[in-house]
């Protein structure tokens, strides 16, 4: 399908490889490297909002991990792309790749190793997904023109797909409208790679497939997360029409999922929206009736949302194929609204329980400790992979950068597990 849409350009490699097996697309080589990697895998033991293995309630369907999100993410992207004209090879690999670089914990020990590498660069699990594909998940060996040694190019991925999975697309501090931005998509160490990714592309501009990855990554995690909410008792439906419930809502959305300037009123008449629909879940017991209904209101909430993208650029841009940095995905305000209202119910009745700050600030604690335990310790309680990494290493500032790969590549389980070890081997 790459076809005239995609250019010998799109599909070159950092270190040009011939297939193993003939008539495949250089994007369905990229979504099968992806598929098979060893750092997807790991995402199923990694915080999506749940902690993986907690249960609240006992008919508590199992909650989703950032492995379960991430298939979610493609299959909506995936089909998203395709009935826009994107090669949903090539969708669906930016879509599972989007997470990899989230360490243990999800975002809070995001924000946590954040704090411990402030002085080597930061931490972004954006930056560190192009780094686990470009350079930490070892799949291609190449000997290095400078020292002649094997030096990892990760998973070699065509151009295309490296842009596609880029969700911001410039370095830290240099967001194109706000330098204090937390985000950015790639740390100084890895802006060669970046800067061959990105070539030929206008600045600090997403491509289109980025774009449909981004939506979907939006539509996913936030049908899905008041899903699990409603599954695990914390949310209560009727509390929805409650005044008083909403103003926390409309707090817990404005200035993290919308502007700091949105109207209230934009955000009730959105989430009346939704409850105005005949098939919104307006209660839950757990019955196998209600698991019908409400896994049908998420088929419903997904395609709405899909749909108003759709409608929306094909308005805006014709019925032709739609790839790269010809088009921009167009997405209704009031489909945006609609969704930052179902991430601010999870946020307000899932997130902001008591139990999961408690959790959220021993998960802090842990991280940090451990941070501190392989930076005095090291190249002790590194992985094999890492420990090369780190004798190799010529100053601190990289070595520090070692232990921060190592720690993101952890999974919950792993990072408590090593946290024991070297906290309780302390002299």
């Amino acid at each position: 399908m790459e076809g005239t849409a995609y250019t010998p350009t799109d599909i070159d490699r950092w270190d040009p490889e011939p297939d193993k097996r003939p008539g495949r697309t250089a994007f369905q080589r990229d979504r099968a490297r992806v598929l098979h990697s060893s750092a997807l895998r790991r995402l199923a033991g990694k915080t999506q909002v749940v902690t993986p293995g907690s249960r609240t309630q006992i008919w508590d369907a199992s909650p989703r991990t950032r492995l379960t999100h991430s298939l979610e993410c493609a299959q909506v992207g995936r089909e998203l792309g395709a009935a826009l004209g994107c090669d949903p090879d090539l969708v669906e690999a930016a879509c599972l790749s989007h997470d990899m670089g989230h360490p243990p914990f999800g975002h809070n020990g995001e924000q946590a190793l954040n704090d411990f590498a402030k002085d080597c660069g930061g931490f972004e699990g954006n930056a560190q997904s192009l780094r686990l594909l470009t350079r930490i998940e070892p799949k291609r060996f190449v000997h290095s023109e400078r020292t002649g040694e094997l030096v990892s190019v990760g998973l070699n991925l065509t151009r295309a797909a490296l842009d596609a999975a880029t969700k911001y697309p410039w370095p830290r501090g240099a967001h194109p409208t706000d330098p204090d931005s937390p985000k950015f998509g790639v740390y100084e160490d890895d802006l060669p790679v970046f800067a061959w990714a990105r070539e030929g592309a206008p600045d600090d501009r997403k491509c289109f497939e980025a774009q449909v990855m981004d939506w979907s990554d939006d539509v996913a995690y936030s049908v899905h997360d008041v899903e699990d909410g409603l599954h695990a008792g914390h949310i209560d439906p009727t509390c929805l029409y409650s005044e008083q419930e909403r103003a926390g809502i409309w707090t817990a959305a404005i200035g993290r999922y919308v502007d700091e300037d949105t109207d209230p009123h934009e955000l009730a008449e959105a989430l009346d929206r939704l409850l105005d629909q005949e098939w919104w879940p307006h209660g839950y017991d757990g019955s196998a009736v209600a698991q019908a209904r409400l896994k049908d209101a998420t088929s419903q909430l997904i395609g709405r949302f899909c749909l108003a993208a759709e409608a929306a650029t094909r308005a805006s841009y014709g019925t032709g194929r739609l790839t790269r940095y010809a088009a921009e995905l167009v997405v209704p305000r009031e489909a945006r609204m609609e969704c930052a209202v179902l991430k601010a119910v999870a946020d307000r009745y899932v997130m902001q329980r008591e139990e999961q700050e408690r959790l959220r600030a021993d998960q802090r604690i842990v991280l940090a400790e451990l941070a501190e335990a392989l930076t005095a310790r090291a190249p002790e309680g590194l992985d094999p992979q890492f420990r090369a990494l780190f004798d190799a290493a010529c100053d601190d500032r990289t070595r520090k950068r070692v232990v921060v790969d190592q720690i993101a590549s952890l999974t919950d389980a792993s990072a408590r597990a090593l946290h024991r070890l070297l906290t309780a081997a302390r002299p």
